[in-house]
């Protein structure tokens, strides 16, 4: 499985962005699908994923600011990102966990800076 992420960039503090994610290859065995971050000198965290029954899970941080959701029919995911704080600033990563246990792909990452 290939992602490839899109959106991101700057925002100022209480604005809102978007990320989306597109999945390639070996889609079919794709269960859950969501979104991690990393800021600078800290772990990659997970903030939010959706599973291909529709259970959604977000980390306390962003709930009820952000919310994630899936196009099967496209093979996306996206983040919708309100209200947004300097400490969401991060790289984003999107991942796509195979079903069974069988692996997780990540994409390569994108930059979402909270600024004034």
């Amino acid at each position: 499985v290939q992602l490839v992420e899109s959106g991101g960039g700057l925002a100022q503090p209480g604005g809102s962005l978007s990320l989306s994610c597109e999945a390639s290859g070996n889609v079919f065995n794709i269960d859950g699908m969501g979104w991690y971050r990393q800021a600078p000198g800290e772990q990659r965290v997970s903030v939010a994923t959706i599973f291909r029954n529709g259970r959604t899970e977000y980390s306390s941080a962003v709930k009820g600011r952000f919310t994630i959701s899936r196009d099967d029919g496209k093979n996306k995911v996206y983040l919708q990102m309100n209200n947004l704080t300097p400490e969401d600033t991060a790289v984003y990563y999107c991942h796509a966990d195979l079903e069974y246990g069988l692996g997780r792909a990540w994409g390569q990452g994108t930059q979402v800076t909270v600024s004034s």
